[in-house]
């Protein structure tokens, strides 16, 4: 059963910025952090100031969407969202081989 009592937090202006570029707003990425099948790996790359997590998953508008997030100290269900894009092509491939259902 997917944990779905999250707190969630993001920077306002980030979230807008990112709702124009990508076309996904931090409120629907927020979403697929209770799907069933949802995929979760650090982010190696991106974890130099804070240590950061990539969610891969469906949003509740059945979006597969890549969410860019890290937890904060104070609680493991605070989580703030740095980005959130649709999945590309690759990632929607590797997705469904992996979750074949």
């Amino acid at each position: 059963m997917p944990q779905t009592d999250f707190e969630f937090e993001w920077n306002p202006a980030k979230a807008a910025a990112n709702l124009k570029n990508h076309g996904v707003s931090f409120a629907e990425g927020a979403t697929a952090f209770g799907g069933e099948h949802a995929y979760i790996q650090d982010d190696e790359l991106h974890s130099d100031e804070e240590p950061r997590q990539l969610l891969l998953g469906y949003s509740e508008r059945n979006r597969l969407v890549v969410v860019s997030f890290t937890t904060r100290a104070r609680s493991a269900n605070r989580i703030r969202i740095i980005s959130v894009r649709k999945a590309t092509r690759t990632e929607r491939a590797w997705y469904e081989e992996t979750n074949a259902f």
